[in-house]
């Protein structure tokens, strides 16, 4: 095991000896690939990170499971009514079974957030504390999220061996951002778009965005979340006045420099319609940095259509 990860977990766990010896390896270097992901979700959710990352680990095999390596699905979420997505096929209770399936792991653990959230027999869980991740794990055997009769003694197992309980009251790094959206924060995200004129704020390469409304501009968008103008242009690489399209994204932070492994492949090709700016915007990547990276300038021709070209 890599020292550094055993020193951040023996930091979590104050007075628990040992730990290196006595837990799985795996289960520890899966922890700290996704324990960012677990409490970004649970600010947007509300749902513990801890049990997050108990079902991620337990389902996925701690990231080893066949279905977790083909398909990205880390909770063993199947297909069921209404799922339009990319699909796999899994012997699970049954042969044969048909399962979801994601580009990325961040996909999944997203995917899993909204189907707890969207689905009225999860509801009460809703009404519990992040920190009775007991409570969490007795709900969902109840409500029918597993068929293992143990699985709410596995999730408890897990959350309390691996100490993930200390997550549920730990800050997401988007929430002492100084850029941070005041409003985001007062609503700890979770209520985003129950408000009339407020939408749902997803996370694009990391990073807070919103998709414009017809008709909408940079200003409106920029009032709306208490953000000055100037500072949602310099984010978007734009200027004020810039006419946004519908659905295109507006981040409420700035991008980064490149796209993350977490979320996209290296390259991307260019397809027609395509501008610098355009993959910028799909990516969260800075547009500067875009250029950057790929050895062009501003007043270079756009790269023909079928041109691979770098994302990060």
């Amino acid at each position: 095991m890599n020292l550094r990860k055993c020193l951040f977990l023996l930091a979590l766990s104050s007075g628990f000896t040992n730990l290196c010896a006595q837990t799985n390896p795996a289960y520890l270097r899966y922890i700290e690939q996704y324990k960012d992901i677990a409490i970004e979700q649970m600010e947007l959710y509300n749902i513990p990170a801890s049990i997050t990352l108990a079902q991620g680990l337990f389902e996925s095999a701690a990231g080893q499971s066949q279905l977790s390596l083909r398909s990205n699905n880390h909770f063993g979420i199947k297909c069921g009514t209404g799922w339009s997505g990319r699909v796999t096929y899994h012997d699970d209770d049954a042969r044969g079974e048909c399962f979801r399936a994601y580009s990325t792991v961040r996909e999944s653990y997203e995917d899993h957030s909204k189907f707890l959230k969207n689905r009225s027999r999860y509801a009460s869980l809703f009404l519990l504390r992040k920190t009775d991740y007991k409570g969490w794990a007795t709900g969902l055997k109840k409500a029918g999220y597993a068929t293992n009769p143990q699985y709410a003694n596995r999730l408890i197992d897990i959350i309390e061996k691996y100490r993930l309980f200390d997550f549920d009251t730990q800050s997401g790094r988007y929430h002492h951002h100084p850029d941070t959206p005041k409003l985001l924060v007062e609503k700890k995200w979770a209520s985003i778009g129950i408000s009339g004129t407020m939408r749902e704020v997803k996370l694009v390469n990391g990073i807070l965005a919103v998709q414009a409304r017809s008709g909408e501009t940079i200003s409106t968008i920029a009032k709306e979340y208490h953000i000055k103008t100037k500072r949602i242009c310099k984010y978007n690489d734009v200027y004020d006045g810039y006419r946004l399209a519908e659905g295109e994204w507006v981040f409420l932070q700035a991008k980064k420099r490149y796209a993350s492994k977490e979320y996209f492949r290296q390259r991307y090709v260019i397809k027609e319609g395509d501008s610098m700016h355009s993959i910028s915007q799909e990516f969260g990547i800075k547009l500067k940095s875009l250029y950057k990276m790929n050895k062009l300038k501003p007043e270079d021709t756009m790269p023909k259509i079928g041109t691979p070209i770098r994302i990060r």
